[in-house]
């Protein structure tokens, strides 16, 4: 029982960490888009790159089912609804059993 408890723990901080660097992603978007930032220099492109290959295989399955709306792609949004919704999973797994 303490290793399960342990697992859904290291699960929720785990997604808790995929969130931010989704959230992180959204905004560095924002900021590229609007040239706030400029996407060239080699700071911006390394976390740009490492923010894409950690977040774009969980967007791609709901880019499949989800196109998007009026040029505005609502993944990003359904996923993190979909995170929340794990997250609330596991503290009410862990509620009831502990």
């Amino acid at each position: 029982m303490v290793v399960i408890d342990a697992l859904l723990q290291v699960s929720y901080v785990a997604l808790d960490i995929f969130k931010w660097m989704l959230i992180i992603s959204i905004i560095l978007g924002w900021l590229i888009h609007f040239g706030v930032v400029n996407a060239y220099q080699p700071f911006v492109q390394t976390v740009g790159r490492f923010l894409h290959a950690v977040t774009e295989p969980a967007l791609k399955p709901i880019r499949r089912f989800i196109p998007t709306m009026g040029g505005m792609d609502i993944s990003p949004i359904v996923l993190f609804l979909l995170i929340m919704f794990l997250q609330r999973l596991i503290i009410n797994i862990l509620y009831n059993v502990g």
